[in-house]
């Protein structure tokens, strides 16, 4: 009991982070294209349509523990990758953006660490894949 009740909390906190953000990287389509365009990505209007519903679906999908072991190697994979696109080297000027940079990069390392545990564990009896056949 104690075991499902941690997974279960242990996905509501991964969503509460990945939800919103894809929410709200899909209602302001403009200023994620912007921020990925000044990042240097390609397509960064493609690049945020893909990232905001990425985030919402998987986000999601952890929530309710559909397909969990899968969901989380991909957002633990995108958290590695988004965290060097993002953070890694920024801030070069500035003593304290750097830092904050570094901090943000290494949260992203220790999210992606997070969520090999839950692909590991799985979800847990208290989700979509707990139920097993209907």
């Amino acid at each position: 009991m104690a075991r499902n009740a941690l997974l279960l909390v242990s996905r509501l906190l991964f969503a509460v982070m990945f939800v919103p953000s894809g929410f709200q990287a899909l209602a302001n389509i403009a200023g994620t294209s912007g921020y990925f365009a000044g990042l240097g990505l390609p397509l960064p209007t493609l690049a945020a349509w893909g990232t905001g519903l990425f985030e919402l679906i998987a986000g999601l999908l952890i929530l309710i523990g559909f397909q969990t072991r899968i969901v989380a190697l991909l957002l633990a994979a995108f958290c590695v990758v988004a965290g060097f696109i993002g953070h890694y080297g920024q801030g070069a000027g500035d003593a304290m953006l750097a830092f904050l940079h570094q901090q943000m990069l290494m949260k992203d390392i220790a999210i992606a660490g997070g969520f090999l545990a839950l692909a590991m564990a799985g979800a847990g009896a208290w989700s979509a894949d707990g139920r097993g056949p209907v």
